[in-house]
């Protein structure tokens, strides 16, 4: 992962970072269930900035804001005893870099198992980061990381 990204619980006032970031995946949302996902810390934000970004003089005055660059939203309502993927998205420009990864490992490392329903084009990623997966039918999978 990027030197200057970390993972973290979103905080209330990035919702509407959090949204923009899944919008910008063309992935459903709810406002309301994300609002409320991120008061009970069930979603997790890759930031990029602010203090530790990796930046000469980190801890000035003058750091950067941090910045929301993916986010993954676990639900607990499945029937999983641990966590669902309902949503999971890193911007454009910073994909490829590990972050997908990042959110990925540290909500399994909250929340195990892990589960998630998808379709063929994100499959390798599923594999990549350890799902078991099998087919759920009309062109989608179940994954589940123990």
């Amino acid at each position: 992962m990027a030197a200057d990204v970390r993972v973290r619980p979103a905080r209330a006032d990035e919702r509407v970072a959090v949204l923009g970031v899944l919008d910008a995946a063309m992935l459903e949302t709810d406002a309301e269930v994300i609002a409320e996902r991120i008061a009970d810390g069930r979603v997790l934000v890759a930031v990029a900035g602010g203090p530790g970004d990796g930046t000469e003089d980190d801890t000035s005055a003058e750091a950067s804001p941090e910045r929301v660059v993916g986010a993954i939203e676990v639900s607990s309502d499945r029937g999983d005893a641990g966590g669902h993927v309902e949503a999971i998205a890193v911007r454009r420009r910073r994909r490829g870099r590990g972050i997908g990864t990042a959110l990925v490992e540290a909500a399994a490392a909250r929340w195990r198992p892990l589960s998630a329903d998808f379709d063929d084009a994100v499959r390798p990623f599923y594999v990549r980061v350890g799902f078991e997966i099998r087919d759920a039918g009309d062109g989608r999978y179940r994954g589940r990381l123990d």
